[in-house]
């Protein structure tokens, strides 16, 4: 949007007028980060104006606006209106902040990823009406939304013409594509619907299905993805716990009996797809106990990767209520775990392809003369840098 009105975007280490920080309420530390990104930028351009946005920005707009330097604060609605903004706004004004109750955000904002020509992450839903016990996602983001089927369909267009081979599906909720739109009045739309719809008059070679809950992931979409050209083997389902004691402490939708099932199912039908895993670790009452049940449930499960996450406290969530805390280093000690197990895993699945040959996407040269690209399973490949294969799907043996 600030490009079209004839900004001009710069490395975050050059001198600018405008400096843009986004926000995030799931990773720890939001505040103290933005603190020192902030200090930062006031010692290089004291005459820049700074911009602060996103999660962090919706849920606590005072505070952030209280740090020394930051000109302009916009909540989860105003972030969309921020050349607007920026037009009003003067280095000397007082700190400005444009933010709305929650309950009042209700709009959905096409976006998708720029100057990524090889793979663009393309956003067709927001918001989430779950009440997980830990997360403070709904009061950042709002209730569950979505672009129509249709307007997806104009902006892949669009983003095929830009060409870009490959598209990331991706919102707060995925799977939950459908609520809330703002063109059709009955909801009979839904994520099955709309990459049925993809596959079938869509110009772009590949589509990746970036993040969906267990409960949302339906057999349907399973075989579907089973028997398409596409839509990529690859999974990227949130398990969060194999502890069932765990699990509805966190106020999770599913069982891990349901995961597994599910996990199975996409097995049975692609053995060669890879499905990552998001993991929590030092919940409140996680006991030993618990966390070596969901050690050995991943360990036995046929994964390819974790995303492991550490625990940290929120405001206002449900979870502040849950006696014990973990103590912190228990939490790390976890973490460095799963992570090792995560390694092992990857490598195992990388191992079961060796040999065999895969459609990779190339990208551009990195900064060490190579070029890295993705097996339609996710497998990454890197080899000395091919000018004509950039951007191309080239068959390749592992």
């Amino acid at each position: 949007m600030l490009e079209h009105d004839g900004f001009i975007k710069k490395e975050f280490d050059e001198q600018a007028d405008v400096y843009v920080i986004n926000t995030c309420s799931v990773t720890d530390n939001a505040d103290k980060e933005c603190r020192q990104l902030v200090r930062r930028i006031n010692r290089k351009a004291p005459d820049a104006l700074v911009v602060i946005m996103g999660c962090y920005a919706q849920l606590k707009p005072k505070e952030i606006a209280a740090i020394p330097g930051v000109n302009l604060v916009l909540g989860a609605a105003e972030k969309f209106n921020i050349v607007s903004h920026l037009k009003e706004l003067a280095k000397n004004d007082a700190t400005k902040i444009c933010s709305c109750d929650i309950e009042d955000v209700n709009s959905f904002t096409a976006t998708h990823s720029v100057h990524e020509r090889t793979r663009v992450f393309l956003k067709v839903q927001d918001g989430c009406d779950y009440s997980c016990s830990f997360c403070t996602i709904p009061k950042a983001r709002g209730k569950s939304r979505s672009n129509t089927i249709a307007q997806v369909l104009a902006e892949v267009e669009d983003i095929a013409k830009a060409g870009a081979r490959e598209i990331v599906l991706t919102g707060i909720n995925l799977g939950d594509f459908g609520k809330g739109l703002q063109v059709t009045k009955k909801h009979t739309e839904d994520f099955f619907s709309l990459i049925q719809e993809l596959d079938r008059v869509s110009p772009i070679d590949r589509f990746r299905i970036s993040s969906i809950e267990p409960n949302l992931l339906s057999n349907d979409i399973i075989e579907f993805v089973a028997n398409s050209k596409k839509f990529m083997p690859h999974f990227h389902i949130p398990l969060q716990s194999g502890s069932n004691k765990t699990l509805a402490a966190m106020r999770r939708r599913y069982k891990r009996e349901l995961y597994a099932e599910k996990a199975g199912l996409i097995k049975l039908l692609m053995p060669h797809c890879c499905i990552g895993v998001d993991v929590i670790v030092g919940f409140p009452g996680e006991t030993e106990e618990d966390f070596r049940e969901t050690y050995d449930f991943l360990n036995n499960l046929d994964i390819s990767y974790l995303h492991v996450f550490t625990y940290s406290e929120r405001d206002h969530t449900d979870a502040l209520q849950i006696q014990p805390a973990v103590p912190m280093n228990k939490r790390h000690e976890r973490n460095k775990i799963l992570r090792n197990l995560s390694y092992a895993k990857m490598q195992e699945f990388t191992a079961k392809h060796i040999g065999q040959k895969r459609k990779i996407l190339f990208e551009g040269i990195t900064k060490n003369g190579m070029m890295e690209g993705y097996s339609d399973n996710y497998i990454k490949i890197s080899i000395p840098y091919h000018a004509a294969w950039e951007n191309q799907i080239i068959d390749w043996v592992i």
